[in-house]
């Protein structure tokens, strides 16, 4: 079996939910745990951090994962979706999994196999399985330390099996309501899943709507204290920590993340680390956080988060891909000084976001060129440029039927005082980024 092959089988037999959407999504932990059962149980195998949220929850976890790693651990990293390679999902140190190791598990996963047959020929989720595989080698490996991601919500999640060191929830907003609920309350009930009975947990951002969620989650299990200073606390709100002071932590004199919106990542990770250290379970000292703050995406391979992409023109890419998390994309867009130059934006989104929402957004002095990943859940260009002139009045678009074209239509009318961006959805960043 090659790689491609391994990948194929994975695609069609686990459909996977960033290719086909709802029909992917297999809430609860009875397969998982089934699976994991049949591999050994590695996930108790290896300490962890958990980490959930809306928005941000991915360069969070890296953020962790770089400090972790500059402070010498071997450091799991388990995150989704993945831009270009499926391996980008999990990573040792930076590095991403091997093509060999996927090819041995899926080989292992086929039902065709003797070993399939005696782990009860049950058929997982794509993302069951593809928290099997990490799981499975991060023990094999014997990581220190990993970070998992939360894939979908948090109490049902496939990687819920785990019990952590430490619980991390970034933030609340609408996404995915249509399997988390349609209230800030209710997501943040699925978020809160992944709270432990006695586990710390370091909450994100504090709303009046979402805290009071977080706090009897707490109380239920057992998670006493509100603070970051005394051995009694074990649940903090890292904006509440006030350790931001204009723009910048104390002991992080640089970060290689630029957004502005990951000012609120950067206090979340640094407030989950500093919980960690005060655990007593690793030691984290200050040279570790500034060198993992600065140099987050060359150690963990982090990479569609603002990323510069070309300088003339200014081309940047961005995974935001919610009114949540667009909001902040298009607040950094809006600094940049138009007067001189035009703003071309390479968008395209998926179908079960709030188009609508973030078409209220979009910059009105920008040049679109609407268009669609090669993904069954894109929402046709068409459709999209349409939505986009209900609620703007602006004809000033043009329609792509691929990212590749829009991209390149894009470099052919920017001069290089020009800005481009791209964004709108993780599959739209992934394939543009297969261009530069």
């Amino acid at each position: 079996m090659t790689y491609q092959e391994a990948l194929q089988y994975l695609y069609a037999a686990a459909p996977a939910f960033h290719l086909v959407g709802a029909a992917a999504y297999k809430p609860g932990l009875q397969h998982v745990e089934s699976l994991m059962a049949h591999l050994g149980n590695p996930h108790t195998k290896f300490k962890s951090i958990h980490v959930a949220g809306t928005n941000g929850k991915g360069s969070t976890s890296h953020l962790i994962a770089a400090v972790l790693q500059a402070a010498g651990y071997k450091v799991g990293l388990y995150t989704s979706p993945h831009l270009v390679d499926f391996r980008e999902r999990i990573r040792i140190n930076g590095q991403m999994i091997p093509e060999e190791e996927v090819i041995r598990f899926v080989e292992w996963l086929d039902p065709n196999s003797e070993a399939f047959k005696q782990h009860s020929g049950m058929t997982p989720s794509f993302f069951e399985a593809a928290t099997a595989l990490a799981f499975d080698w991060f023990a094999r490996e014997q990581v220190d330390v990993a970070v998992i991601e939360v894939g979908l919500g948090g109490r049902l999640d496939a990687t819920n099996i785990i019990t952590p060191l430490l619980s991390v929830i970034t933030n609340i907003g609408f996404d995915h309501t249509e399997f988390l609920g349609n209230t800030l309350a209710a997501i943040a009930h699925e978020k809160a899943g992944i709270m432990k009975f006695g586990v710390p947990c370091v909450i994100g951002e504090t709303d009046p709507e979402t805290a009071p969620v977080f706090l009897e989650a707490a109380r239920q299990n057992h998670i006493l204290g509100a603070g970051l200073e005394t051995t009694d606390c074990r649940i903090w709100f890292a904006d509440q920590c006030g350790y931001l002071r204009k723009c910048r932590l104390r002991d992080i004199p640089d970060c290689q993340l630029k957004g502005i919106y990951q000012d609120k990542n950067q206090q979340t990770a640094y407030v989950a680390l500093r919980a960690l250290a005060s655990t007593g379970k690793l030691s984290i000292d200050k040279p570790a956080m500034a060198k993992g703050f600065a140099n987050v995406c060359r150690l963990t391979g982090l990479r569609g988060r603002w990323e510069t992409l070309s300088e003339k023109p200014l081309t940047i890419c961005d995974t935001g891909h919610n009114s949540h998390g667009l909001k902040f994309v298009f607040e950094q867009l809006s600094a940049y000084d138009y007067r001189h130059s035009t703003l071309y934006v390479v968008f395209g989104m998926v179908s079960d976001k709030d188009v609508n929402e973030v078409m209220k957004l979009l910059p009105q002095n920008a040049v679109y060129y609407f268009t669609q990943a090669q993904t069954h859940r894109a929402i046709p260009a068409e459709e999209l440029a349409a939505k986009y002139f209900q609620i703007s009045k602006s004809s000033n678009y043009h329609i792509f039927q691929s990212v590749a074209c829009a991209v390149r239509a894009a470099q052919k009318a920017a001069t290089d005082e020009d800005i481009i961006f791209i964004g709108g959805s993780n599959y739209v960043v992934g394939e543009a980024l297969t261009l530069f």
